[in-house]
């Protein structure tokens, strides 16, 4: 897994890339924690996550969590087809706020 970040009009946009599973998902959170509490709104651009099981969505759903509990928010955009089944089979699109495009995530803030 490789994670990248860059800000957009004041959300930090963390970009997910190869592999979020139980190997690797403490670097996720790790990674998450260095944002908080200076910044609370988020958008997980999954375009080039391959692969996600329930270890990775569990972190995933932590992040989301720390972001709220810091009276922010956590959006995710461009779920690609194996990820998404992952949040359709468990239902974590039901938590989430889910865009098709980064653009539209940054601007629903």
């Amino acid at each position: 897994m490789k994670l990248k970040s860059h800000k957009k009009n004041d959300v930090v946009i963390i970009e997910i890339s190869g592999r979020l599973n139980a190997v690797n998902v403490h670097l996720l959170k790790k990674k998450f924690q260095e944002f908080c509490p200076e910044e609370n709104s988020f958008v997980f651009d999954l375009t080039s996550l391959e692969y996600l099981d329930s270890t990775g969505l569990g972190g995933v759903v932590s992040c989301l969590k720390a972001a709220t509990n810091n009276n922010g928010d956590l959006k995710i955009a461009c779920l690609q087809n194996k990820t998404k089944m992952v949040f359709e089979i468990t239902r974590a699109y039901k938590i989430f706020d889910i865009f098709e495009d980064v653009d539209s995530a940054v601007a629903a803030f």
